[in-house]
């Protein structure tokens, strides 16, 4: 794989981004892409290395040092179709996975991962420049028709499995453009929705029906669906958000990061978002509920709508600049991760838990927080215990809360089809044939596992396509 002595040669080397002052003028993508030669000369560093573990690191199991070599060799058609064996849409990975395939390179050991993510990007998108995306249309057609509800990375990739199957699939998404959380979730400074938008085209081309403005449960029965289809898959989101119910949680400027991020996305893509439901950061002090990538998204959202101040707030302990190797490795470890948008300018606050909401005429103005001290008691179990006199206040014009998803939305679709749900809430259904508690219903994605990563749902996406494949014909050629 790669060059024999290549990782002992050439030094890790990876995208970069424009100069923060530059980029929070705009909300278009800011990271500077490697030259091809440079490409090549990190996939050389691919060793061979016996048991490739990011194999395993990969949730849907790309074939990492194949693809790595094929660019050293400067055969990139090649290692496009390595790529897409696997993976429906690497352009959205390249861009939003978190790569934990490089956490478990073995060239991690001394920090120096291979530059997985950003090769597996440059790969997929001088395909695009190239043309090679061509549709993969069925030869024949089965006659069975599937809904799939949701059009989310778990619905685009099941949907497409399906219709390369030769059935007849029609998506069902609630809002007036395809592309579910990655659409609206995502903010365009991360991935611009062109980058969406190519895809569906290459999906319609090969039979598949998008319906949007359908909220399945809501304004069409979902019944209507089992008497139509032969099948349906539940590929919605994790969209239930986690709040914060402490006092002062009724006062205005308190939003969840859902009813935030959205709306900038529509702005940007030309849609007026109405006065009075407006949500802007603009010469506001910002606090940010919520340590992870959607309050890192908040965060640079509200810093590119002119925000005065932001802070954000973590109730864990800080991680570990480093992590201990020896303990974690090959597995995703736990440390310190800043993001792009935290270098934007952002004070981040760890171990601290919010006390309540304090407000003027009904609008928030400030929050008062404590912090807190994690320990294990006598069973080994964390509990958090406040310090003594370790309380403080922050000034606050808006608040997100960006705490996390604790389920799907239960009212609607999942009630009125009445399937069993898991202990957390999510709709139970086993990775073997994704099939839920009512016949010929299906789920995948977050729906299925809860909040997790655009890599989970597009692997669950391809199972899930082959388990409804399996299920009408009897058998199935789709890979899992």
């Amino acid at each position: 794989m790669g060059k024999m002595t290549g990782f002992m040669e050439i030094s890790r080397q990876d995208r970069t981004y424009a100069p923060v002052a530059a980029r929070i003028q705009h909300y278009q993508e800011f990271v500077i892409p490697l030259m091809a030669s440079e490409l090549t000369q990190q996939g050389a560093r691919c060793m061979d290395c016996g048991i490739p573990y990011c194999h395993n690191g990969c949730p849907i199991h790309n074939i990492i040092p194949e693809w790595n070599d094929l660019v050293y060799q400067g055969r990139w058609r090649e290692a496009l179709e390595i790529l897409h064996s696997t993976n429906n849409f690497p352009e959205f990975t390249g861009r939003i996975c978190p790569a934990t395939c490089e956490a478990a390179c073995t060239l991690n050991l001394d920090d120096q991962p291979v530059t997985i993510k950003s090769i597996e990007c440059a790969i997929i998108e001088k395909a695009w420049e190239e043309g090679w995306i061509e549709p993969e249309i069925s030869p024949h057609r089965t006659g069975k028709r599937v809904a799939v509800v949701g059009s989310g990375p778990a619905g685009l990739a099941c949907a497409q499995q399906l219709a390369r199957a030769g059935h007849e699939v029609i998506v069902y998404e609630k809002n007036d453009r395809i592309g579910g959380l990655l659409r609206y979730g995502i903010p365009n400074f991360k991935m611009d929705k062109s980058i969406i938008d190519r895809r569906l085209a290459q999906l319609q081309a090969e039979g598949v029906t998008f319906r949007t403005c359908v909220h399945v449960g809501i304004n069409k029965p979902a019944k209507k669906l089992l008497e139509k289809f032969e099948a349906v898959v539940l590929a919605g989101g994790s969209e239930k958000s986690r709040d914060l119910a402490i006092p002062g949680r009724e006062l205005k400027g308190i939003h969840f990061a859902m009813e935030f991020l959205p709306q900038q996305t529509r702005r940007v893509l030309g849609d007026e978002v109405p006065e009075e439901v407006s949500i802007s950061a603009k010469d506001k002090h910002v606090v940010v509920i919520g340590g992870g990538d959607t309050g890192s998204d908040c965060i640079g959202t509200s810093i590119r709508q002119g925000a005065a101040s932001v802070v954000q707030l973590e109730i864990l302990p800080k991680p570990p600049e480093k992590e201990n190797k020896q303990l974690n490795w090959p597995n995703w470890p736990n440390k310190l991760r800043t993001t792009s948008s935290h270098e934007e300018g952002c004070q981040r606050e760890w171990s601290v838990s919010t006390q309540c909401f304090e407000g003027h005429n009904g609008q928030i103005k400030k929050i008062k927080v404590v912090r807190v001290d994690w320990q294990k008691d006598e069973q080994g179990r964390w509990q958090m215990l406040e310090v003594p006199g370790s309380e403080f206040e922050l000034k606050a014009d808006l608040v997100l809360l960006a705490m996390g998803f604790v389920h799907p939305v239960h009212e609607g679709l999942l009630e009125e089809l009445g399937v069993v749900l898991d202990e957390r809430g999510n709709v139970q259904a086993n990775t073997n044939n994704y099939k839920t508690s009512i016949d010929k219903v299906f789920a995948a994605g977050d729906m299925r596992r809860g909040q997790s990563l655009v890599v989970w749902a597009i692997r669950e996406g391809r199972q899930a396509a082959r388990a409804v494949d399996e299920y009408l014909m009897g058998f199935s050629e789709l890979p899992r």
